[in-house]
């Protein structure tokens, strides 16, 4: 963060009210909040305040046996699981960066990982919310049991906002137990069209998924070692009691065989942690030394659509993986590309098929000097709705962008 930026860090939620009514009535100064700082996006041009919100951790109200919790938006992801793995519950969200990550920041990005199709994104898990406007209003709505349904159509409007609304600083979650163990299948193809084949039988498996993932020739996990040059793999995880997910990859790997997979492994319980962490962690391997991918977007479009567009990405030298149950693909551009008009040209048939699909495509992280925009394909219905709504929560423009 550069010397020069203005920083506001409040110690309680009362004071983020003060400033915020302050800013409001007199500074009228442009507003940006932040957790961790892992998901950051694209700062606003000129002189912006930033917010940071990592001092309002607190657990306000944890009834374990309600398997709900109401804490602070500024709380670490690993401390909340800490918190929660003391009663053998979970949040199942996969976060990156969970020692760094918050989770206002996670519900402001609305962020999932591998088992979104299992269990669902953060709209699924946020019940109660409170929240602070531009102008210093506080505002809630939910509560504190799954049950109350009271202003959710307002929880769901603030998930996946981008901090564009207001600012986040209490959330009531409701949870999940830790399952008994866990386990994923590593199986290795000639082409992505086998794996589109072995996705279509999936539809009708006798099995259950937690996660189905997909990692193009470029991509690479470290715990399926065995070289995969040339080839595209495909992982699904299961979550379960022991007995229940060890017939579950027994079943899967017999269904995949008509299809010919080059190789199969699987890994259960704490063998099978490693590469949830990796699938958890891909949009970060093209920050590493060794990868030093000068952009990394996500792309949103039609499941059925992507092995298509990985197949389009690994023609261009792009590692990809794809949430292959939910349409969403991580992407990281090759090494050698060292300037914008170079990035811009293999992002343009990449985004081209994306709005051919009616998806989007977002740059999550690229040099600061690079003149290509956030939102590089997307769909544009809804954004007047969108704008209305950024106009009665912040009529100032304080958090526009």
């Amino acid at each position: 963060m550069p010397e020069s930026r203005l920083v506001f860090q409040p110690d309680t939620q009362e004071d983020l009210v003060r400033f915020m009514a302050e800013n409001a009535a007199t500074g009228r100064q442009r507003l940006h909040a932040i957790g961790g700082g892992t998901a950051l996006g694209e700062v606003p041009a000129g002189d912006v305040m930033q917010i940071r919100l990592d001092k309002l951790n607190r657990v306000i109200d944890y009834p374990a046996r309600d398997m709900t919790i109401t804490v602070e938006a500024g709380i670490r992801m690993s401390e909340l699981t800490r918190i929660l793995s003391a009663e053998n519950q979970r949040l199942p969200i996969d976060v990156p960066q969970a020692e760094q990550a918050t989770l206002g920041g996670v519900i402001a990005t609305n962020w999932s990982g591998p088992r979104r199709l299992g269990c669902g994104t953060m709209r699924d898990y946020v019940i109660g919310i409170s929240a602070i406007d531009a102008t210093g209003r506080r505002f809630s709505a939910g509560g504190r049991v799954v049950k109350n349904v009271a202003g959710y159509d307002l929880c769901k409007l603030l998930v996946g906002s981008n901090g564009e609304l207001a600012i986040i600083t209490q959330v009531t979650l409701k949870l999940r137990p830790v399952p008994e163990t866990s386990a994923l299948v590593g199986l290795t193809f000639d082409s992505t069209r086998q794996v589109e084949a072995v996705l279509a039988r999936l539809m009708n498996s006798a099995t259950r998924p937690m996660a189905i993932e997909v990692l193009n020739p470029q991509a690479s996990l470290n715990s399926f070692a065995e070289p995969q040059s040339k080839r595209v793999l495909l992982c699904v995880g299961y979550e379960g009691a022991e007995r229940e997910v060890r017939w579950q990859v027994e079943t899967l790997i017999a269904e995949a065989q008509p299809f010919e997979p080059r190789s199969a492994k699987s890994l259960f319980g704490s063998d099978a942690e490693p590469a949830w962490a990796e699938l958890t962690d891909f949009v970060l391997s093209g920050e590493s030394p060794a990868a030093r991918s000068p952009l990394t977007f996500k792309a949103s479009l039609l499941p059925s659509r992507t092995m298509e567009f990985l197949q389009l990405a690994a023609e261009a030298s792009v590692s990809a993986k794809a949430h292959a149950g939910n349409g969403i693909v991580l992407g990281h551009l090759p090494g050698n590309v060292t300037t914008a008009v170079q990035a811009a040209a293999i992002l343009k048939p990449l985004s081209e098929l994306v709005n051919s699909r009616n998806g989007g495509l977002t740059v999550l992280r690229r040099p600061s000097d690079w003149p290509i925009t956030e939102q590089v394909g997307g769909i544009t219905a809804g954004r007047q709705w969108s704008e209305r709504i950024q106009q009665q929560l912040d009529p100032l423009g304080l958090f526009r962008r």
